[in-house]
C-alpha cells in the first residue's frame, strides 16, 4: 500500500508541476497570438484575457498519466484509458474551436453524446436499472449534463477549476477506500492539474481555461464518477457521484430554470449563475467562489459518508441535500440578475 501512495503522490506532483510551468507559458502565447477572451455582453472581466489555459490542463494530465503508465504499467484497463483520453482530447479540441470561433451548441452536444456512447461500448457506462436501453440513456444524460455543468461553472475566476479539484479529491478518497488504483490515480492527476492551473486563474485571472479545459475536466469527472465502485446496490449507489458533483449540477439547474422562467435561451450565456447571485448579495468575487468551494467540500464529505452508511441513512442524507438545494435555489431565484428585471415574484423573470 505504501508503494501505491508513492505513485499517487508522484502523479499528483507531476501534474501540478507541469501545469504550474505550462499555464503561464500558454498565457503568454495566447497574448502573442491574440487568442483572447475580450470583454463584452455578459462577461465580467474588463481586460482581454488569453484562452489557452485549457491546453495546459490537457497537456499536463496526459503527460502525468503517461508518466504513471511508464513507471507502473496498468495490468488492465489500458485500452479503456486510451479511448477515454482520446475522447476527452476531442472534446477539448471542439471546445478550443468554440473559444476561437463561437461554434453553435449542437457540435458539442453531438460529440458529448458520442463520448457517452463510447463509454457504454467500453463497458464503463451506468449500471443502475439493469435494463440496457435505460442504463444507456442514463449514461448519455450523465455525460452530457456533468460535462456541460463544469463548462457552465467557468463563469468566474477560479470557480470551475477549483470545484473540479475538490470533486477529484473526493473521488480520490472514495476510490482509495475501495482500492480502485486506476480511478484514484486519475483523480489525483486531474486534481493536480486543476490546482496547478489555479495559480494563474484566481481572481483577477491572468488566463482562462476556456471551453477546451472546462469540457475536458467535466468529461473526465463524469467518467470517474461512473467508474467509482461504491459498496451496496440499487439507486443509493448513484447518490455518491451525484453528491460529489451536486454543486455543479445545482448551478446548471438554477441557470436553466431561471432562463426558462424568464423566456431566455438556456444555451445563451448570462450573469445569472449562483456565483453571480452571491456577488449581487455584496460578496466579493473571491468570497463567492470560496463559498462554492466550501459547499463542494461539504457535499464531497457527505458522498464519502453515504458510501459508508446503511441504505436508510444514505437516502436521508441525499434527500436532505436535495431539500437544502431546493430551498437555496428558491431564494437565489429572487435575486434580480438582469437590469430589466422589476420587483416581482421570483418565478416571473422578464425577457431581454
Amino acid at each position: 500500500m505504501t508503494g501505491r501512495w508513492i505513485e499517487y503522490v508522484g502523479i499528483f506532483a507531476v501534474s501540478v508541476v507541469l501545469c504550474l510551468l505550462l499555464t503561464p507559458l500558454l498565457s503568454r502565447l495566447g497574448r502573442r497570438l491574440h487568442l483572447l477572451d475580450r470583454p463584452g455582453h455578459h462577461k465580467s472581466h474588463k481586460q482581454p484575457v488569453p484562452y489557452l489555459g485549457g491546453l495546459a490542463i490537457v497537456t499536463s494530465f496526459t503527460l502525468a498519466i503517461f508518466f504513471a503508465a511508464i513507471t507502473n504499467p496498468p495490468v488492465s484497463g489500458r485500452d479503456e484509458l486510451f479511448y477515454v483520453l482520446a475522447a476527452a482530447m476531442v472534446l477539448a479540441g471542439v471546445g478550443l474551436l468554440d473559444d476561437l470561433s463561437n461554434l453553435p451548441v449542437w457540435p458539442r452536444i453531438v460529440l458529448e453524446l458520442a463520448a457517452g456512447l463510447l463509454l457504454w461500448q467500453l463497458g464503463a457506462g451506468v449500471s443502475l436499472i439493469g435494463i440496457n436501453a435505460l442504463d444507456l440513456m442514463l449514461t448519455l444524460l450523465w455525460v452530457v449534463v456533468v460535462t456541460n455543468a463544469f463548462n457552465l461553472l467557468d463563469n468566474m475566476d477560479g470557480l470551475s477549476a477549483g470545484i473540479a479539484a475538490i470533486c477529484c479529491i473526493a473521488i480520490f478518497a472514495l476510490a482509495v477506500s475501495s482500492d480502485q488504483f486506476l480511478v484514484a490515480g486519475m483523480a489525483a492527476g486531474l486534481a493536480g492539474c486543476a490546482l496547478g492551473f489555479l495559480s494563474e486563474n484566481f481572481h483577477p485571472a491572468d488566463v482562462f481555461m476556456g471551453d477546451s479545459g472546462a469540457l475536458y475536466l467535466g468529461f473526465l469527472v463524469a467518467y470517474l464518477g461512473i467508474k467509482l465502485d461504491v459498496p451496496g446496490d440499487g439507486v443509493e449507489t448513484f447518490l455518491v457521484p451525484l453528491l460529489v458533483c451536486s454543486v455543479a449540477l445545482f448551478d446548471t439547474s438554477l441557470v436553466v430554470i431561471s432562463r426558462l422562467l424568464g423566456k431566455r435561451n438556456p444555451f445563451q450565456g448570462g450573469r445569472d449563475h449562483v456565483s453571480h447571485r452571491l456577488v449581487l448579495l455584496s460578496l466579493p468575487v473571491p468570497a463567492a467562489v470560496a463559498w462554492m468551494y466550501c459547499a463542494t467540500a461539504v457535499t464531497g464529505a457527505l458522498a464519502f459518508l453515504v458510501s459508508r452508511v446503511d441504505r436508510a441513512s444514505s437516502w436521508f442524507l441525499g434527500i436532505l441535500v436535495l431539500v437544502i438545494m431546493a430551498v437555496g435555489g428558491r431564494l437565489l431565484l429572487e435575486i434580480s440578475v438582469y437590469p430589466d428585471e422589476q420587483d416581482r415574484s421570483s418565478t416571473e423573470l422578464k425577457p431581454d
